[in-house]
C-alpha cells in the first residue's frame, strides 16, 4: 500500500511559478515509480511527468517548463512549474506505482487526492 498527500496548488498569474509536493508513505519510498497527471474540466486525466528508476519523463506540452524533483529523505516527490500558461489550469494529482507504461493513468495503482492549480491570464 502508498498512501499520497499532495500540497502547493493555489492561483497564479500567467508566467508565474508554482511548486507542487507529493508526500508518500507505506511501501519504500523509491520501489515504484511515481508520476503526476491533471485533469481541467471537461477534459480527460492526462499524463504530465513521471520518475522511475532515476529517469524522468514529461509531456511535450510542460518539456522545459516543469520538473519533478525528488527527495527520498522527505519521501516526496515535487512539480516545479515555471513560465505557467492558462492553459496549465488543471486539478493535479500525484500517482504511484503503475503496472505498464508510465504515462497512462489507468496503469497506476495508488493516487492522491489532487489539488487545484489555476492560472490567470
Amino acid at each position: 500500500q502508498v498512501q499520497l498527500v499532495e500540497s502547493g496548488g493555489g492561483l497564479v498569474q500567467a508566467g508565474g511559478s508554482l511548486r507542487l509536493s507529493c508526500a508518500a508513505s507505506g511501501r519504500t519510498f523509491g520501489s515504484y515509480n511515481m508520476a503526476w497527471f491533471r485533469q481541467a474540466p471537461g477534459k480527460e486525466r492526462e499524463f504530465v511527468a513521471a520518475w522511475s528508476r532515476d529517469n524522468t519523463y514529461y509531456a511535450c506540452s510542460v518539456k522545459g517548463r516543469f520538473t519533478i524533483p525528488v527527495d527520498n529523505a522527505k519521501n516526496s516527490m515535487y512539480l516545479q512549474m515555471d513560465s505557467l500558461k492558462p492553459e496549465d489550469t488543471a486539478v493535479y494529482y500525484c500517482a504511484a506505482d503503475a503496472s505498464d507504461s508510465i504515462t497512462y493513468s489507468k496503469n497506476y495503482n495508488y493516487w492522491g487526492q489532487g489539488t487545484q492549480v489555476t492560472v490567470s491570464s
